[in-house]
């Protein structure tokens, strides 16, 4: 009867095991994305802007500051994954998606595209 229950309940404990080794992988730090970075960005209407913008991180919560075309936006987020998403006071946020030193992300709605690279240094 023991050797029984043992074998039905292996199983179940590995299974329980790899679920929270799987959760422990989910959970993994967020990629570190704070620091200085050039943006170059397309508007919805074609246009083409230039500038920069300041990343400052906490664990998964982000803050951004952008300098472009003379004027200054800020806006706070999350890292979910490589995924980046900025609320900055507009009917849709941006979403970046982490790829490397470089953030390349869609805002208005996938109107528009904006690319930030880390600036060395």
């Amino acid at each position: 009867m023991n050797k029984r229950r043992f074998l039905l309940t292996a199983p179940l404990a590995l299974a329980g095991a790899a679920l929270a080794g799987a959760a422990r992988a989910q959970q993994a730090e967020p990629p570190q994305v704070a620091g200085t970075y050039s943006v170059i960005g397309r508007n919805a209407n074609g246009t083409i802007y230039e500038g920069s913008a300041e990343l400052r991180q906490e664990g998964s919560d982000v803050e951004i500051f952008w300098n472009v075309g003379g004027q200054s936006y800020s806006g706070r987020g999350t890292i979910e994954g490589r995924v980046v998403t900025i609320e900055w006071g507009a009917d849709w946020p941006i979403v970046y998606v982490v790829m490397g030193s470089q953030l390349h992300g869609t805002w208005d709605n996938g109107a528009a595209l904006e690319r930030l690279t880390l600036r060395a240094g």
